[in-house]
């Protein structure tokens, strides 16, 4: 069975201008759905509908396929069926299912793609989508309030009332076949595919986004670290060291950095992590303290870390999903979105911790590192 992912993303937007665009924790919105789909384990392909031009080059940057969309199903009131019909024909050999995306909820995990496709399959349905079960006491009319979903003179306890679910607009998966004769996303037998509020919300306003990056960021202190680690790759200074890095007048190295970190950095080698340090920093100091600790090495690299950090990852066949990153400056922001958990000491400039996975609560030379080691050497005891 062959699932293939289609995300509409027009450029223009009344709400917000350039909105499929805009910088999310890092990145820009439409590349986090995207990505999450291109990591789900059910879907094959992955395929951006749009009409703009810096939308399609984002895109395909980003990994996915771009059909190009015409302007008459391009304006306000176009929906996104017309989108996603036209998509499917310039698509060739149809897929089986066909799952639609939405650039606005940037919060979807590739669980949350996977498991509304399996929801579908398991209950031989026709179509699905996710929704958040919801208790909320419905009211219309505001001159005249009449309760919809209650009747105001019996108010039940919330755990008395039937449970009911809120559309969250993330993800709608639909039988191809089915749903070019229907032409509208619900049809046949739907089912419905529980997501939890805290990846529920959708951006049509500015604060929207502040809610969003927000409710992304305590996800992701919960779910900082790769279940899988291959690898650790470590900024220099900022993080072994408290920013000031001195060489004596004999040439012996003399850096500012907790002698504990050593002791972490050994436990992982045992561990069988691999490990390397990028910097920019030009200092000797650098190469001498990665011998010492047994750490592959690359400084130096001025403004070519992200460049680097890649080839090492493609040298040693390594999932960057699987790898983990240590920065602490604007220079470690594209390792630390690359990465499958960007890691920055409680110091770190304000950028970097912006688009960080995790905010350690120690300082940089000063027990970052250590922390961060016996965290991951706990993740590998549990797995």
């Amino acid at each position: 069975m062959k699932t293939v992912a289609i995300i509409p993303a027009r450029g223009g937007s009344k709400g917000i201008p350039r909105k499929n665009l805009l910088p999310f924790n890092g990145k820009p919105l439409i590349s986090w759905n995207i990505e999450a789909a291109l990591q789900a384990k059910l879907v094959d392909a992955v395929v951006v509908s749009t009409d703009d031009r810096e939308i399609a080059k984002v895109s395909v940057a980003a990994g996915a396929v771009v059909v190009m969309r015409p302007d008459d199903i391009s304006t306000d009131i176009a929906s996104s069926e017309d989108a996603l019909i036209h998509t499917l024909k310039n698509l060739g050999a149809q897929p089986d299912l066909t799952v639609f995306l939405q650039c606005t909820s940037p919060l979807t995990q590739s669980d949350d793609i996977d498991h509304c496709i399996q929801k579908l399959i398991d209950s031989n349905a026709d179509s699905a989508f996710t929704a958040t079960e919801s208790h909320r006491f419905l009211w219309k009319n505001c001159d005249a309030a009449t309760g919809v979903n209650h009747s105001g003179t019996e108010r039940k306890r919330r755990q008395d009332l039937e449970p009911e679910y809120a559309e969250n607009g993330a993800v709608y998966v639909m039988r191809t076949k089915e749903f070019m004769r229907a032409r509208h996303r619900f049809f046949g037998k739907t089912v419905i595919s529980e997501m939890p509020a805290s990846r529920t919300w959708e951006i049509d306003t500015p604060e929207d986004i502040v809610v969003a990056e927000s409710l992304s960021k305590l996800w992701k202190k919960r779910h900082a670290l790769p279940e899988t680690i291959e690898a650790v790759v470590f900024d220099f200074d900022g993080v072994m060291t408290d920013n000031a890095v001195f060489i004596s007048e004999d040439g012996k190295e003399s850096v500012r950095c907790n002698r504990s970190d050593g002791w972490g950095i050994a436990r992982l080698h045992d561990a069988g992590i691999r490990m390397a340090v990028m910097s920019t920093e030009e200092n000797p100091v650098v190469l001498a303290r990665c011998r010492k600790l047994k750490l592959e090495c690359f400084h130096q690299l001025g403004n070519s870390k992200i460049e680097r950090f890649n080839q090492w990852c493609n040298e040693h066949n390594l999932n960057k999903a699987a790898v983990v990153y240590v920065g602490n400056d604007a220079n470690d922001i594209e390792c630390l979105t690359e990465s499958g958990a960007g890691i920055v000491p409680a110091d770190a400039h304000a950028s970097a911790k912006r688009v960080a996975d995790m905010e350690l609560t120690a300082t940089g030379g000063h027990g970052a590192v250590r922390e961060l080691c016996d965290m991951i050497l706990e993740r590998i005891q549990n797995t």
